[in-house]
């Protein structure tokens, strides 16, 4: 039996929640069992995030992840944090158009993709964590367009529902880069 633990960290405003979110659902549509855990500081947009999201094949037992598979780090603050408790053989996924340092572990597999300037420049300006939810999806094996594209219809509001084709292209974007 499988059971991946993924760790999402960053600063308000990024969506972490967001994109973490999108991969519960996922799980959700894979019919896994599924934790979907937020955490963010006082300060909200601006302050510490982070999303723990666990996706198994049997029961999870608790919603905290304390040792994740795989770490999405969308700042440096988040990589110093986190950096030392991703499990040996994990992956850490980093926004390098924000984080200014190499992972300094040598028992994990990096992925270094510059999802803020990609997004900038495509001008998605709010979507590097979409982009790089994608690449943890294609570096993984786990990309399905049409799974994704059912979770993004179960956390893009209603109010938001013209995001939807953006979200979608962020993601695609990332199993690309």
């Amino acid at each position: 039996m499988k059971t991946t633990q993924y760790l999402f960290a960053g600063f308000g405003g990024q969506g972490i929640l967001f994109s973490g979110k999108v991969l519960a659902y996922k799980g959700l549509m894979e019919s896994k069992n599924v934790s979907w855990l937020p955490s963010y500081g006082p300060e909200m947009r601006g302050g510490t995030a982070s999303c723990s999201v666990i996706i198994s094949d049997d029961a999870v037992g608790s919603p905290i992840v304390s040792k994740p598979d795989v770490l999405v780090a969308m700042n440096l603050p988040s990589l110093d944090k986190y950096e030392d408790s991703v499990v040996p053989g994990g992956a850490i996924f980093v926004d390098s158009s924000l984080v200014n340092r190499k992972v300094k572990r040598t028992d994990v597999k990096v992925y270094y993709v510059p999802a803020t300037r990609l997004a900038d420049e495509r001008n998605i300006h709010t979507l590097a964590n979409m982009i790089l939810l994608g690449k943890v999806l294609s570096a993984s094996g786990e990309y399905d367009e049409e799974i994704v594209k059912a979770a993004l219809n179960k956390v893009i509001s209603a109010k938001h529902a013209d995001m939807f084709d953006v979200n979608l292209g962020a993601v695609k974007l990332g199993t690309e880069n």
